[in-house]
């Protein structure tokens, strides 16, 4: 009989489906599939680290075996023969621990949901008896700008269920809620609730984070639902919380797998948006700090001689004096050229000064004239 079991379940990313762009991360696709390619990896390499263990432990297992089947037939009574009986029986215990590992990576491996990376080519076609409920969610003609534009409408419209959803705790309570609220099953509320996860996580509100991202999961399995069956997610709400509260020890704990891996992508990007943010505030600080020459006068501070540097921390003039005369002339010009370009000094600042103030008294001036006379 063919084991139709293999086909219950096959994992779609979402770049291989179209989806709404999350408006903070426009690369949340690729990190979902991202995701679902370390797994794949990982697994990989469990599985070639078992196949190295198992050969490892079998040809010690041989060898022992004629070693000791050797000693037997000599008759020999040593103390070889007693060791090599305690390495026998351990191997063989570890054997047995090998064979246990072995089932477990099978049956892993068979709960495993195949996808558009492993399913391979159609081998036969199929008949479908009864009709489905047709999704309604394709955008797949929309544009980038449009789909954004539908996403941000979405949030404006609905942000106060979104939230309410968000910090739901039973499942009874989600599963009725999001019937109530069929509107919210989509992927713009997935994408919503990622996007919250990330700014709490970067509020350092792990907590709530936390909770927040097992109610994304939640949403992502019915919209992954959704998929492997081809029907309208909406139609899947059900189906879901009745599986994820029977506790199938395999299914809850693949559940409990995806929420892990989840919120550590979601700590890994928040850390990396704080990193962003706090390296394009330090730039534009130093943008703002820039010198009429385009130096920072940071930068120029801390490449000048410690005795320069000691000028400018006393902000006496005549020791600025006295030390670049002292100095060779090349080495003087090029360090007060960057001096003046960088803006830590500035040439006639007094009669700049002057000049400032006679503008300003010129304006002050010209507007009293221009006031008409209250008479």
């Amino acid at each position: 009989m063919v084991d139709y079991s293999k086909w219950k379940s096959i994992e779609i990313s979402d770049d291989e489906d179209d989806t709404h762009p999350n408006i903070d991360t426009p690369s949340l696709f690729r990190w979902r599939h991202q995701a679902r390619l370390e797994r794949m990896e990982e697994h990989k390499k469990e599985q070639e680290e078992h196949i190295r263990k198992k050969a490892e432990t079998l040809q010690k297992l041989k060898v022992t075996k004629e070693k000791l089947a050797k000693l037997e037939n000599e008759q020999k009574d040593s103390a070889d023969l007693t060791t090599l009986k305690k390495v026998l029986q351990d191997l063989e215990e570890e054997e047995k621990k090998i064979q246990e590992r072995e089932k477990e990576i099978e049956k892993k491996e068979k709960l495993t949901p195949w996808n558009v990376d492993t399913i391979g080519q159609d081998g036969f076609t199929k008949t479908v008896i009864n009709k489905k409920p047709v999704r309604n969610d394709d955008d797949s003609s929309l544009s980038d700008e449009e789909k954004e534009k539908r996403m941000k409408q979405f949030v404006k419209d609905y942000e106060k269920e979104l939230k309410e959803f968000g910090m739901l705790r039973r499942y009874d309570d989600s599963k009725q809620f999001l019937q109530e609220h069929l509107y919210l099953v989509c992927e713009n509320t997935a994408n919503y609730l990622v996007i919250w996860c990330i700014n709490l996580e970067m509020e350092e509100k792990h907590n709530l984070m936390e909770h927040i991202a097992h109610q994304c999961i939640c949403m992502q399995y019915i919209l992954e639902l959704s998929k492997q069956l081809d029907v309208d997610p909406r139609a899947c709400v059900g189906s879901f919380f009745s599986r994820i509260q029977i506790a199938e020890v395999e299914y809850k704990n693949s559940f409990d797998e995806e929420l892990r891996a989840f919120k550590d992508r979601i700590r890994k990007r928040a850390a990396e948006k704080v990193a962003e943010a706090v390296k394009e505030a330090e730039e534009e600080e130093k943008k703002a700090r820039l010198g009429p020459g385009g130096l920072d006068p940071v930068e120029v501070f801390e490449s000048l001689p410690e005795s320069l540097q000691k000028c400018f921390e006393l902000q006496d003039i005549p020791l600025l004096q006295q030390t670049i005369a002292a100095m060779p002339e090349q080495e003087a010009t090029y360090h007060m050229k960057r001096c003046i370009d960088s803006g830590l000094w500035v040439p006639d600042a007094k009669n700049k000064e002057k000049e400032k103030e006679k503008k300003e008294e010129k304006e002050q001036d010209s507007t009293v004239e221009k006031t008409p006379d209250p008479e």
